[in-house]
Protein backbone atom coordinates (compact mmCIF):
# COMPACT_ATOMS: atom_id res chain seq x y z
CA UNK A 1 0.00 0.00 0.00
CA UNK A 2 2.88 2.33 0.66
CA UNK A 3 2.98 5.19 3.14
CA UNK A 4 -0.40 6.23 4.53
CA UNK A 5 -1.56 9.06 6.74
CA UNK A 6 -4.47 8.01 8.95
CA UNK A 7 -4.37 11.46 10.56
CA UNK A 8 -5.02 14.42 8.27
CA UNK A 9 -2.06 16.85 8.39
CA UNK A 10 -2.86 20.25 9.87
CA UNK A 11 -1.33 21.95 6.83
CA UNK A 12 -3.90 20.32 4.55
CA UNK A 13 -6.70 21.42 6.87
CA UNK A 14 -5.35 24.96 6.82
CA UNK A 15 -5.06 25.00 3.03
CA UNK A 16 -8.70 23.96 2.69
CA UNK A 17 -10.07 25.67 5.76
CA UNK A 18 -13.55 26.15 4.28
CA UNK A 19 -14.05 22.38 4.50
CA UNK A 20 -14.94 20.63 7.76
CA UNK A 21 -12.21 18.35 9.09
CA UNK A 22 -13.07 18.07 12.77
CA UNK A 23 -15.45 19.61 15.30
CA UNK A 24 -14.62 22.09 18.06
CA UNK A 25 -15.72 19.96 20.96
CA UNK A 26 -15.20 20.51 24.66
CA UNK A 27 -16.84 17.23 25.61
CA UNK A 28 -15.40 13.81 24.87
CA UNK A 29 -17.10 13.13 21.56
CA UNK A 30 -16.27 11.32 18.33
CA UNK A 31 -18.06 11.81 15.03
CA UNK A 32 -18.21 8.44 13.28
CA UNK A 33 -18.98 8.59 9.56
CA UNK A 34 -19.78 5.79 7.09
CA UNK A 35 -19.28 6.14 3.34
CA UNK A 36 -20.62 4.35 0.26
CA UNK A 37 -23.90 2.80 1.48
CA UNK A 38 -26.59 1.90 1.89
CA UNK A 39 -25.47 -1.68 1.34
CA UNK A 40 -27.68 -4.72 2.06
CA UNK A 41 -26.71 -6.63 5.21
CA UNK A 42 -23.60 -4.51 5.87
CA UNK A 43 -25.41 -1.25 6.60
CA UNK A 44 -27.91 -3.13 8.74
CA UNK A 45 -25.10 -4.79 10.70
CA UNK A 46 -23.54 -1.35 11.11
CA UNK A 47 -26.80 -0.02 12.55
CA UNK A 48 -26.86 -2.92 15.02
CA UNK A 49 -23.34 -2.09 16.19
CA UNK A 50 -24.12 1.60 16.59
CA UNK A 51 -27.28 0.75 18.54
CA UNK A 52 -25.32 -1.49 20.90
CA UNK A 53 -23.25 1.54 21.93
CA UNK A 54 -26.06 4.11 21.79
CA UNK A 55 -24.00 5.81 19.08
CA UNK A 56 -25.19 8.14 16.36
CA UNK A 57 -23.26 8.50 13.12
CA UNK A 58 -23.35 10.24 9.75
CA UNK A 59 -23.86 8.16 6.60
CA UNK A 60 -22.54 9.61 3.34
CA UNK A 61 -24.67 7.80 0.80
CA UNK A 62 -24.21 7.09 -2.89
CA UNK A 63 -27.33 8.15 -4.77
CA UNK A 64 -27.44 4.98 -6.87
CA UNK A 65 -27.39 2.87 -3.69
CA UNK A 66 -30.18 4.94 -2.15
CA UNK A 67 -32.27 4.31 -5.26
CA UNK A 68 -31.57 0.56 -5.08
CA UNK A 69 -32.08 0.19 -1.32
CA UNK A 70 -34.53 2.86 -0.09
CA UNK A 71 -35.78 0.77 2.83
CA UNK A 72 -32.30 0.45 4.30
CA UNK A 73 -31.76 4.17 3.76
CA UNK A 74 -35.00 4.95 5.55
CA UNK A 75 -33.95 2.74 8.45
CA UNK A 76 -30.74 4.78 8.84
CA UNK A 77 -32.84 7.93 9.20
CA UNK A 78 -35.36 6.25 11.50
CA UNK A 79 -32.62 5.33 13.95
CA UNK A 80 -31.54 8.95 14.32
CA UNK A 81 -28.46 9.15 12.12
CA UNK A 82 -27.51 12.03 9.81
CA UNK A 83 -27.29 11.73 6.04
CA UNK A 84 -24.76 13.18 3.61
CA UNK A 85 -24.33 13.13 -0.17
CA UNK A 86 -21.48 11.09 -1.71
CA UNK A 87 -22.33 11.70 -5.41
CA UNK A 88 -24.62 9.48 -7.46
CA UNK A 89 -22.05 6.87 -8.46
CA UNK A 90 -18.82 7.61 -6.58
CA UNK A 91 -17.11 9.99 -8.99
CA UNK A 92 -13.52 11.13 -8.67
CA UNK A 93 -13.67 14.90 -8.73
CA UNK A 94 -10.15 15.32 -10.11
CA UNK A 95 -11.03 13.23 -13.16
CA UNK A 96 -14.51 14.63 -13.81
CA UNK A 97 -15.72 17.73 -15.64
CA UNK A 98 -16.99 20.31 -13.17
CA UNK A 99 -20.51 20.51 -14.57
CA UNK A 100 -20.80 16.73 -14.75
CA UNK A 101 -19.64 16.46 -11.14
CA UNK A 102 -22.23 18.96 -9.91
CA UNK A 103 -25.01 17.35 -11.94
CA UNK A 104 -24.06 13.94 -10.55
CA UNK A 105 -24.17 15.27 -7.00
CA UNK A 106 -27.55 16.93 -7.55
CA UNK A 107 -28.89 13.67 -9.00
CA UNK A 108 -27.81 11.94 -5.79
CA UNK A 109 -29.54 14.67 -3.79
CA UNK A 110 -32.75 14.03 -5.72
CA UNK A 111 -32.64 10.33 -4.82
CA UNK A 112 -31.88 11.14 -1.18
CA UNK A 113 -34.77 13.59 -0.86
CA UNK A 114 -37.21 11.30 -2.66
CA UNK A 115 -36.28 8.36 -0.44
CA UNK A 116 -36.64 10.57 2.63
CA UNK A 117 -40.11 11.59 1.54
CA UNK A 118 -41.19 8.03 0.82
CA UNK A 119 -39.94 6.97 4.22
CA UNK A 120 -41.50 9.75 6.27
CA UNK A 121 -43.58 7.26 8.21
CA UNK A 122 -40.49 5.56 9.62
CA UNK A 123 -39.65 8.69 11.57
CA UNK A 124 -42.63 7.91 13.79
CA UNK A 125 -42.77 5.03 16.23
CA UNK A 126 -42.51 2.35 13.59
CA UNK A 127 -42.21 -1.24 14.78
CA UNK A 128 -38.60 -2.38 14.96
CA UNK A 129 -37.12 1.10 15.23
CA UNK A 130 -34.59 1.42 18.04
CA UNK A 131 -33.62 4.38 20.15
CA UNK A 132 -35.69 6.83 18.12
CA UNK A 133 -36.22 9.91 20.25
CA UNK A 134 -38.42 12.95 19.54
CA UNK A 135 -35.29 14.88 18.53
CA UNK A 136 -33.47 12.78 15.92
CA UNK A 137 -30.66 13.80 13.58
CA UNK A 138 -33.11 13.90 10.67
CA UNK A 139 -32.83 17.42 9.24
CA UNK A 140 -34.13 17.78 5.68
CA UNK A 141 -32.42 21.14 5.18
CA UNK A 142 -29.01 19.82 6.25
CA UNK A 143 -26.83 19.47 3.14
CA UNK A 144 -23.62 17.58 3.82
CA UNK A 145 -21.27 16.46 1.06
CA UNK A 146 -18.19 14.26 1.12
CA UNK A 147 -16.19 13.84 -2.10
CA UNK A 148 -15.38 10.22 -2.94
CA UNK A 149 -11.69 9.50 -2.34
CA UNK A 150 -11.46 12.99 -0.84
CA UNK A 151 -10.76 14.20 -4.39
CA UNK A 152 -12.53 17.41 -5.28
CA UNK A 153 -11.34 20.33 -7.38
CA UNK A 154 -11.33 23.79 -5.81
CA UNK A 155 -13.95 25.06 -8.28
CA UNK A 156 -16.13 22.00 -7.68
CA UNK A 157 -15.96 22.70 -3.96
CA UNK A 158 -16.96 26.34 -4.41
CA UNK A 159 -19.80 25.39 -6.74
CA UNK A 160 -21.21 22.95 -4.21
CA UNK A 161 -20.86 25.44 -1.39
CA UNK A 162 -22.87 27.91 -3.45
CA UNK A 163 -25.52 25.19 -3.67
CA UNK A 164 -25.66 25.24 0.13
CA UNK A 165 -23.50 22.22 0.89
CA UNK A 166 -21.09 21.90 3.79
CA UNK A 167 -18.15 19.82 2.60
CA UNK A 168 -17.19 17.33 5.28
CA UNK A 169 -13.77 15.73 5.09
CA UNK A 170 -12.13 13.92 8.05
CA UNK A 171 -9.59 14.07 10.81
CA UNK A 172 -8.89 10.31 10.91
CA UNK A 173 -9.39 7.65 8.25
CA UNK A 174 -9.40 3.94 9.08
CA UNK A 175 -8.31 2.61 5.65
CA UNK A 176 -10.84 -0.19 6.09
CA UNK A 177 -11.08 -0.60 2.29
CA UNK A 178 -7.36 -1.25 1.84
CA UNK A 179 -6.66 -4.96 1.12
CA UNK A 180 -3.02 -4.88 2.22
CA UNK A 181 -3.67 -4.04 5.88
CA UNK A 182 -5.11 -6.22 8.61
CA UNK A 183 -8.28 -5.51 10.61
CA UNK A 184 -6.02 -4.89 13.63
CA UNK A 185 -4.05 -2.20 11.79
CA UNK A 186 -7.30 -0.62 10.67
CA UNK A 187 -8.34 -0.39 14.32
CA UNK A 188 -4.94 1.02 15.31
CA UNK A 189 -5.27 3.76 12.70
CA UNK A 190 -8.29 5.04 14.60
CA UNK A 191 -7.43 4.56 18.27
CA UNK A 192 -3.87 5.86 17.79
CA UNK A 193 -5.11 9.10 16.21
CA UNK A 194 -8.71 10.00 17.07
CA UNK A 195 -9.40 12.47 19.84
CA UNK A 196 -12.31 14.57 21.01
CA UNK A 197 -13.94 16.27 18.03
CA UNK A 198 -12.40 13.93 15.45
CA UNK A 199 -14.42 13.05 12.37
CA UNK A 200 -13.57 9.41 11.66
CA UNK A 201 -14.15 7.56 8.38
CA UNK A 202 -15.34 3.98 7.99
CA UNK A 203 -17.17 2.43 5.02
CA UNK A 204 -20.38 0.38 4.99
CA UNK A 205 -19.41 -1.22 1.67
CA UNK A 206 -18.73 -4.77 0.55
CA UNK A 207 -15.05 -4.01 -0.04
CA UNK A 208 -14.49 -2.65 3.47
CA UNK A 209 -16.92 -4.82 5.40
CA UNK A 210 -14.52 -7.32 6.97
CA UNK A 211 -12.26 -4.69 8.47
CA UNK A 212 -15.03 -2.23 9.30
CA UNK A 213 -17.13 -4.81 11.12
CA UNK A 214 -14.04 -5.74 13.15
CA UNK A 215 -12.77 -2.23 13.88
CA UNK A 216 -15.98 -0.26 14.41
CA UNK A 217 -17.27 -2.06 17.51
CA UNK A 218 -13.79 -2.16 19.03
CA UNK A 219 -13.39 1.56 18.36
CA UNK A 220 -16.70 2.30 20.07
CA UNK A 221 -15.84 0.06 23.03
CA UNK A 222 -12.39 1.62 23.42
CA UNK A 223 -13.66 5.20 23.47
CA UNK A 224 -16.78 4.44 25.49
CA UNK A 225 -14.55 3.06 28.24
CA UNK A 226 -12.72 6.39 28.18
CA UNK A 227 -15.99 8.27 28.67
CA UNK A 228 -16.63 9.31 25.07
CA UNK A 229 -19.98 9.72 23.37
CA UNK A 230 -20.72 9.39 19.66
CA UNK A 231 -22.73 12.02 17.79
CA UNK A 232 -24.04 12.55 14.29
CA UNK A 233 -23.13 15.71 12.41
CA UNK A 234 -26.06 18.13 12.68
CA UNK A 235 -26.73 21.82 12.14
CA UNK A 236 -25.62 22.42 15.73
CA UNK A 237 -22.39 20.57 14.98
CA UNK A 238 -21.70 22.78 12.01
CA UNK A 239 -22.38 25.92 14.04
CA UNK A 240 -19.53 24.98 16.37
CA UNK A 241 -17.08 24.81 13.43
CA UNK A 242 -17.76 28.35 12.16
Amino acid sequence: MGFVLPKTPWLLKKAFSSYIWNVNEDEKTLYITLDDGPTPVITEKTLDILSDFDAKATFFCIGENVKKHPKIFQKVIAEGHSIGNHTYNHLKGWETDNEVYIENTLLAEKEIQEARGQGSEVRGQKEGTRNLKPTTSYQPSLKLFRPPYGRIGPLQGRMLQKQGYDIVMWDVVSYDWEPTISPEVCLDHVIDNAQSGSIVVFHDSVKASEKMLYALPKTLAFYKEKGFGFKAITADTLASTR
